[in-house]
């Protein structure tokens, strides 16, 4: 018999990832399940809610179950640019400019209470987000992979924050929000922060190579051409709706595929169904729909502008996308 170990299988890995990640994050399978997908679909993530419900813990717990580098960056009114992508400095000993790296430079960047820094500051992140790459003085710098920024933020309205730009928004693959846990998951939070059981106690649960595979697994996972029309019809549905001054872009479709493509193969199937794209309509198209104000003002929001959409398209028949 072969002395070789056998390599862990997708599943395997998704259920060590998600698993850890639950030990410290407690009643909130399904955040979990949203944010473990974005990662996996090489995109970034936006935890908005209310301070004190984990958004922070959740990014580092992320960050904490693989083995990958990891920084921190406190946003804040005073942070400039070059804070986050870095800056140029003089060395007497070449008589040159030396370009050191900020902490944008590695594979799990926590921006933390992203909406408090600057516009300024928030748009140094454009291009890091879309490309993967930092221009400086000329020179361009590429990020390494994966590369991932998990941003928290406040609601918007609070004093001392500054809203998100449009084109901010729209290179967060999703927009997620984690609530109030039940009573029995706050019990749990008790018992973990008792038991020692907190996210500075995480080990990764997966390495750098494994995360990869992951990722590259994901990108094997089957479409039908029926559900990329389905996609599609769906996002469309958003830039007809009367409530909507500006509806989805194509970059809301390439999230949409991306996302289901790895919710199915977290699911351990092999190809996408409706019901994937479905789920997670909400959580990759609202944040990129921007609202007429009197649809506001009379009580609608985004969540229905996808709901409306999602109703309008009528759902491809098994048999055709089989």
């Amino acid at each position: 018999m072969s002395s070789e170990a056998k390599s862990p299988t997708f599943g395997e890995l998704h259920a060590r990832l998600a698993g850890r990640i639950a030990s410290v994050i407690r009643g909130k399978d399904e955040v979990i399940r949203d944010a473990v997908i974005c990662m996996l679909s090489e995109g970034h993530l936006l935890i908005q809610d209310v301070p004190g419900l984990g958004k922070t813990t959740l990014a580092r717990a992320l960050a904490a179950s693989t083995q990958v580098a990891m920084s921190r960056i406190q946003f804040t009114p005073d942070l400039l640019p070059s804070d986050v992508t870095g800056v140029a400095v003089f060395d007497p000993k070449t008589t040159e400019f030396e370009f050191r790296p900020g902490p944008i430079f590695h594979n799990i960047v926590l921006a933390d209470e992203i909406n408090r820094a600057s516009p300024k500051t928030q748009s140094a992140l454009l291009e890091v987000m879309e490309e993967g790459t930092v221009t400086y003085d000329g020179f361009r710098y590429t990020l390494p992979k994966p590369f991932m920024v998990i941003a928290t933020q406040n609601p918007i309205d609070m004093e001392g924050t500054y809203t998100l730009p449009e084109a901010q928004l729209d290179r967060f693959l999703m927009r997620i929000s984690m609530d109030y846990p039940s009573i029995d998951a706050e019990i749990e939070i008790l018992r973990s922060e008792r038991d020692g059981a907190t996210v500075t106690t995480t080990t990764p649960a997966i390495t750098e190579t494994e995360l990869l595979a992951m990722i590259d697994y994901v990108k094997k996972i089957q479409v039908a051409p029926i559900l990329d029309r389905y996609i599609v019809d769906i996002v469309a549905a958003t830039r007809t709706d009367p409530a909507a001054r500006l509806g989805a872009s194509p970059r809301a479709s390439l999230a949409l595929l991306r996302a289901a493509r790895a919710a199915a193969a977290c699911e351990g199937r092999p190809f996408v169904t409706p019901e994937d794209i479905k789920r997670l309509a909400f959580p990759v198209m609202a944040h990129r729909i921007i609202m007429r104000p009197e649809a506001e003002m009379s009580g609608q929001s985004a969540h229905d502008v996808v709901q409306r959409a999602l109703d309008a398209v009528p759902v491809p028949r098994r048999s055709e996308d089989s």
